[in-house]
């Protein structure tokens, strides 16, 4: 059987997803959208579509009925693109909306792994800047971490060299609003030094696979 596939995103990691389809054989066209110049050449299996939002990434799956939606950011997750396509019968890979929570926000990230004893740095969830900056002077550990709770493109996370840094970016979060509603509420969490390693699995909600360990570098570079 030869399935049409609907790609949403536009980064390398949709490039990497679509390399993969259209090594399939069961797989006959693949729509990206919006995509990027890079994925063009891919092959003749590859069409680049001009849609962004979750609305128009309904109607068009309703007009042109893909066997399978796959989604590669975090936004459209959160917005709800896969509550909304499964409500029309369409197939997605990627979490509903309740279940990226994991994923787009940290704060609720946190707490769920408090409660179910999964092992993470120590941490505080702040709305009020003044609280938060109290806290990393009176931690009884390395509280040097500040992130913005919600989605911030990649760039929500500030690792701090010391304490006063560590105020300045609850500060620029909180009450500068630099990464706008994103930054409403703050994870005031442990430095953990040492190797970072992720580990990604895939489930459907009863079985799960995990895929190979891979690691981010962060700091490399232009950082």
């Amino acid at each position: 059987m030869s399935e049409t596939v609907l790609l949403l995103g536009s980064g390398s990691r949709e490039h990497t997803l679509a390399w993969k389809l259209v090594q399939s054989h069961k797989v006959n066209k693949i729509y990206v959208a919006p995509g990027n110049g890079g994925i063009h050449t891919l092959g003749s299996k590859v069409q680049t579509v001009d849609i962004k939002n979750v609305d128009k990434v309904v109607e068009w799956c309703l007009q042109n009925k893909p066997q399978l939606v796959v989604v590669g950011p975090e936004d459209p997750l959160e917005r709800g693109v896969v509550d909304k396509l499964s409500e029309k019968g369409i197939r997605c890979f990627g979490p509903n909306r309740a279940a990226a929570q994991i994923e787009s926000n940290k704060s609720f990230a946190k707490d769920f792994m408090k409660v179910h004893d999964i092992p993470t740095a120590r941490y505080q969830n702040f709305k009020d800047a003044n609280e938060a900056k109290n806290f990393i002077k009176s931690a009884n550990f390395k509280a040097l971490v500040v992130k913005a709770s919600g989605l911030a493109a990649g760039k929500g996370v500030i690792v701090a060299a010391n304490v006063e840094e560590a105020c300045n970016a609850v500060d620029s979060i909180l009450v500068n609003k630099s990464f706008g509603t994103a930054g409403d509420v703050v994870v005031v969490e442990e430095l953990l030094e040492g190797d970072e390693v992720s580990v990604l699995a895939l489930t459907d909600g009863t079985h799960f696979k995990t895929l190979l360990p891979s690691q981010d570098h962060k700091r490399a570079y232009e950082n």
